[in-house]
Parts: C-alpha cells; structure tokens; sequence
C-alpha cells in the first residue's frame, strides 16, 4: 500500500512540476506537462479500444478454436480408447479362437492317431493270423513230404537200381531184391538223412 501511494505522489508530482520537464526552445513534446492530458487522452483511448478490439473480437475467436481444438482433442482420445478396447477385445477373441482351434486340432490329431494305431492293431492281427495259417499249411506239407520222402526215395532207388543194372548187364532183374536191398539200405542210413 505504501508502495502505491509513493509511486502516486512521484506520478503526480512530475504531472505538477511544469518547469522541470519543459523544453526552453525546441525541447521534446512528450516531456512537456501541457501536453500530457493530451497524450494521456490518446492513450487511454487507443489502448481502450484496443482492449475492446481483443477482448470482442480477437480473444473469443482465439478462446472458441482453443475450446474446439480441445474439444476435438478429448473426442480423438476417446475415440482412440473406444478402437483401442475394440482391439483389445478383438485381440482377446482372436486368441481364444486360436486356442480353441489348437485344442481341436489337438484332438482331431489324437483321434485319427488312435484310429490309424487300431487300424494297424487289426490289419496287423489278420496278417498274423494269415502268416500261421500258412506256416501251419506248410508245415504240414513239410510233414507230409517228410513222411512220404522215404517211399518216394526208395521208389525212385528201385527204379534207378533196376534201370541201371538193366542197362550194365542187359538183363531185367527181379525188382523184389532189389526193393529188399534199398530197403535194408534205407532203414541202416535213414535216421541219417531223414532226422527219424
């Protein structure tokens, strides 16, 4: 308060004190206190209407697009948050389609691995089967060449010994000694050759 008044009194002062600014011959204008009233006339109005000027015209449109610009501002945000929940959620069904996929892929895969295995499971048992029964079939055949090996052998043996000495002597021999011979031969050397 006291600040105010000193810087008054000085104002008001030097507005008083004519001969202490004027000019003596061609001194400045602005100095001299008659004119003063004048110039502060003047000042007041062209900073009033100046003021008027800002504060009526220029400021409002300066205030309405910073209020636009906030506006639009704030709409851009939320429309940013609005996109990006969207996305967020979009991101969250995408995720559970693919793991929902992955689980049915998984059991899709595990389904046909079953299948495929019980598949060659079967396949697998009737080769086997048919393996033995062909085993089985030759093993019997086997069998039965083996049992009928020695007749034959003894047969052809005949046949053979006879022919032979046919041709070395030139006379038929009886076919009964001969088959006693290969006999008495067959049943010495036959556990031999035959495993009997």
């Amino acid at each position: 308060m006291v600040k105010k008044i000193y810087f008054q009194s000085i104002f008001l002062s030097f507005f008083f004190i004519k001969e202490a600014f004027a000019a003596k011959s061609g001194g400045m204008p602005q100095l001299n206190p008659e004119f003063w009233v004048s110039q502060i006339f003047w000042l007041i109005l062209t900073f009033g209407i100046m003021y008027l000027v800002l504060s009526k015209l220029i400021l409002p449109k300066i205030s309405n697009n910073l209020e636009t610009r906030k506006s639009q501002i704030l709409e851009n945000i939320e429309a940013a948050e609005k996109q990006r929940e969207d996305s967020d959620a979009k991101l969250k069904e995408y995720d559970e389609i693919i793991s929902k996929s992955k689980l049915e892929a998984n059991s899709i895969f595990n389904q046909a691995r079953e299948k495929a295995l019980k598949d060659i499971g079967a396949k697998r048992e009737v080769l086997d089967k048919q393996i033995d029964n062909e085993i089985a079939e030759a093993e019997k055949e086997i069998d039965a060449l083996r049992k009928n090996a020695p007749d034959k052998i003894n047969k052809i043996a005949i046949e053979t010994s006879s022919e032979l000495l046919q041709k070395l002597i030139g006379a038929e021999v009886n076919n009964s000694s001969i088959s006693a011979i290969v006999d008495d031969l067959s049943k010495r050397n036959g556990d031999k050759y035959y495993g009997n």
